[in-house]
């Protein structure tokens, strides 16, 4: 695993990189502020299977390209366009939002977040072990502005990553917080000058991968409770999720709430 994971690295939606025992992943769409398509999720979770199963990979880091944002969540105009935001193969259909949610891998997974990261970005950072952060990053989960819910694993992780008061607020009133909350609040391990994310990641990465491997991969098979590939005490979460997404997305809130947003008015609620 060496250079771009395509042919054409300039046109690819996820990068790939080796630094000595670390795989350095990047979405790369910046133009389109990182956002989840099916070219990210398909690329980024074959990206994160073929690290896990690569035995000199040792770490993982997980970018996003450009200054701006590490992952804005799903592509909007994708959904709107009706191309959906994959996978293409449903093989990988159990690897969640992005290929990256709901993907269960032992080896260490580091988020680099380089930007914003609201909606399926935070539900990004949430499915990653540890998280560095530049001190221009934010992070939310803003659905429920939209009549929508944080429907990627945001409703339940973020509650648990929190002091459960605060995930609590965060979740029901969808307010962002900056990268020195996000520390204090300890979403993140640490926040650093926006230049320096990647090389801060890349440097917590090496301490990492400096161990040994088999040690490191059970220590986090056994912290996060993983049985075979998967999370048994999520099981029930991820089945309550499939219900409220199908009560949720087919009402007429859910579809009031990004109208409002795109005709810049204040969403009438229904409940209905």
């Amino acid at each position: 695993m060496t250079g771009s994971q395509n042919d054409s690295a300039a046109d690819a939606a996820i990068l790939v990189e080796r630094r000595g025992n670390v795989a350095l992943v990047t979405i790369n769409r910046p133009d389109a502020r990182n956002a989840v398509d099916a070219s990210v999720t398909d690329g980024l979770g074959v990206a994160l299977d073929e690290a896990d199963r690569d035995p000199e990979v040792r770490a993982i880091v997980l970018t996003g390209a450009g200054e701006k944002a590490f992952c804005a969540g799903a592509d909007l105009k994708a959904i709107a366009s009706g191309a959906g935001l994959g996978p293409t193969d449903p093989d990988h259909a159990k690897w969640g939002f992005a290929g990256v949610t709901q993907h269960v891998i032992s080896t260490p997974l580091i988020a680099a977040v380089n930007g914003t990261a609201f909606g399926g970005g935070t539900e990004i950072v949430l499915s990653c072990d540890l998280a560095v952060a530049a001190d221009t990053a934010s992070f939310g989960l803003p659905e429920v502005k939209r009549g929508l819910i944080a429907a990627a694993g945001g409703a339940f992780r973020l509650v648990r990553a929190l002091p459960p008061k605060i995930g609590m607020e965060l979740l029901l009133t969808g307010r962002p917080i900056s990268a020195a909350e996000a520390k204090d609040l300890g979403l993140v391990n640490q926040v650093v000058p926006q230049a320096e994310v990647v090389a801060a990641a890349l440097a917590l990465a090496e301490q990492i991968a400096a161990n040994a491997p088999l040690a490191v991969q059970a220590s986090k098979r056994l912290a996060l409770g993983i049985i075979d590939g998967e999370v048994p005490a999520e099981s029930v979460d991820w089945q309550s999720n499939i219900r409220e997404i199908a009560a949720v997305f087919s009402s007429r809130d859910a579809r009031e709430g990004p109208r409002a947003f795109a005709e810049k008015r204040a969403p009438i609620w229904r409940a209905e």
